[in-house]
């Protein structure tokens, strides 16, 4: 498991290894809802990767789903990053200061899941 960084509230699970089983079972724990889509997209990725004989699809994967748990498993951090997809969706303002923020959301976990 990844250091954790500390806050008031800290984080809903511990950030988990990076590996479709532990990805999977900390995605059913703080967004039960996207384990269907989890599931898709590690189907999609190991008949990619048994296809191209690469582990490029997997590890694809592996960093989408662990940047999307360092993310969610943070609720208040989360909870900014969807009103920020929805401001840039709206496009009834220069996105730019929204595309930068999540940009930087992305980016610190990226860093918290080690990637």
């Amino acid at each position: 498991m990844a250091e954790q960084p500390s806050g008031p509230y800290g984080p809903l699970i511990p950030m988990p290894e990076l590996t479709p089983d532990a990805l999977r079972a900390a995605v059913a724990k703080i967004a039960p809802s996207r384990v269907p889509a989890l599931t898709r997209h590690l189907f999609e990725a190991t008949t990619n990767a048994q296809k191209s004989s690469s582990p490029a699809p997997l590890r694809a994967f592996v960093h989408s789903w662990a940047v999307f748990v360092a993310i969610e498993r943070h609720p208040e951090r989360a909870a900014r990053l969807h009103e920020l997809e929805r401001i840039v969706d709206a496009g009834e303002a220069d996105p730019a200061d929204a595309l930068a923020e999540i940009q930087a959301i992305r980016e610190a976990a990226e860093t918290e899941a080690g990637l």
